[in-house]
């Protein structure tokens, strides 16, 4: 079978209804919007949420929580992502953005203790997780927190 004579599976393709082309159609006159009424018209409906004048939903419902605007977002590294680095090497977050591990430092740099380490590393971020700490330094690696 070449290109030019595939043909898409019965019933795969359905050819659009087009409203109003006239009584036998049997969507021509109303184009199936019924007789008169808000939802008949051109641009008529009630807008999203609108439950007929009753008090919506989202209004009934209280408020919750705030914004903290103090807010920092940390961008994440795990441990199996820092055995890509050499043997003794030092890692900044300069060096984890040149070379790929995260695209963004955010508000910092946090390492978490998910997966193993494997290397002898000196690692310089703003935050560790205890269990982080405990594995860079089991290596016989450094932590320093920036």
């Amino acid at each position: 079978m070449k290109l030019h004579e595939m043909k898409p599976v019965e019933g795969a393709r359905k050819e659009r209804n087009r409203v109003g082309r006239g009584m036998a159609s049997g969507n021509g006159k109303t184009s199936g919007r019924g007789h008169k009424g808000q939802k008949a018209r051109s641009g008529g409906g009630v807008r999203l949420g609108f439950e007929g004048g009753q008090l919506p939903l989202f209004r009934r419902l209280p408020k919750r929580g705030f914004t903290n605007i103090n807010r920092k977002d940390y961008a994440i590294v795990n441990l199996d992502q820092l055995n890509r680095f050499e043997d003794g090497t030092e890692i900044t977050p300069a060096s984890l953005i040149e070379t790929g591990v995260v695209s963004n430092e955010k508000s910092g740099i946090k390492v978490l203790g998910n997966g193993e380490l494997s290397k002898k590393l000196t690692v310089k971020a703003h935050k560790f997780s205890a269990s982080a700490k405990e594995a860079i330094e089991g290596k016989g690696g450094t932590t320093e927190v920036i």
